[in-house]
């Protein structure tokens, strides 16, 4: 399973993100390539989110994305929120 999780610090605290993007073209068998070609984004920008190195995308990048693979937002990327002890719930 392609899971990534990644730390962000925003004003009141810290938030979790899970990166879906290489889980969802490992199933459909869609390479990197196919998706730049289609959405005009560069490789490199792609590998990044794909390998799970990316720490800063764009919206306007992962609306492209979506918008290529029909997909949620929500899909694409994943907030892992934290329960009652502060803890995120799916560590």
């Amino acid at each position: 399973m392609y899971i990534f999780s990644c730390t962000f610090y925003y004003k009141e605290g810290v938030f979790t993100m899970k990166n879906n993007f290489s889980r969802i073209l490992g199933e459909r068998l869609v390479k990197i390539s196919e998706v730049h070609r289609a959405t005009g984004l560069s490789r490199a920008t792609l590998g990044e989110i794909y390998y799970q190195r990316a720490m800063n995308i764009q919206l306007d990048t992962l609306v492209k994305i979506c918008d290529y693979l029909q997909i949620p937002l929500s899909e694409l990327i994943e907030y892992v929120p934290k329960n009652k002890e502060g803890k995120r719930c799916r560590d």
